[in-house]
């Protein structure tokens, strides 16, 4: 069993601030995360896959097919964009770093048998970064 990781980088802005609490209780929470217009990072993503090499080739997956999915799933959408506003899932989710991780993750699952068919490589993780002291690890 072989694992690959690929590193990607994508910028968004995001405001941490949940409906369900008072403007006071949102402060408290999310300290100046939750300043009302927002603020950016530079995420650092990287995508880990698992599985066994391909004898023939000598690859665990075809980097460009990893690279396309998560383009397609992830960076587009993502990518220059106001998590709050333009990421659908972002509607009823508070955008912290964990819910991206779930989110990104549960975009890539859902892509995943289109790019890869039915070859025994499998999504292992994925973790993020959103500042230099914070990083979100998430395992499939």
């Amino acid at each position: 069993m072989m694992r690959l990781t690929r590193c990607y980088r994508f910028s968004a802005s995001h405001r941490l601030h949940a409906a369900s609490l008072t403007e006071e209780e949102n402060r408290q929470l999310y300290g100046k995360c939750n300043y009302p217009y927002g603020h950016g990072h530079n995420y650092e993503l990287e995508v880990s896959v698992r599985g066994d090499v391909d004898l023939s080739s000598g690859l665990l997956v075809r980097v460009e097919d990893l690279d396309r999915l998560v383009f397609s799933q992830v960076i587009r959408d993502m990518d220059h964009r106001d998590l709050n506003c333009d990421v659908a899932e972002f509607a009823r989710l508070v955008p912290t770093t964990e819910n991206l991780a779930e989110v990104v993750s549960s975009r890539l699952k859902a892509g995943w048998a289109g790019t890869f068919g039915a070859s025994c490589v499998r999504l292992d993780g994925i973790r993020i970064r959103e500042t230099g002291k914070n990083i979100v690890e998430l395992k499939s």
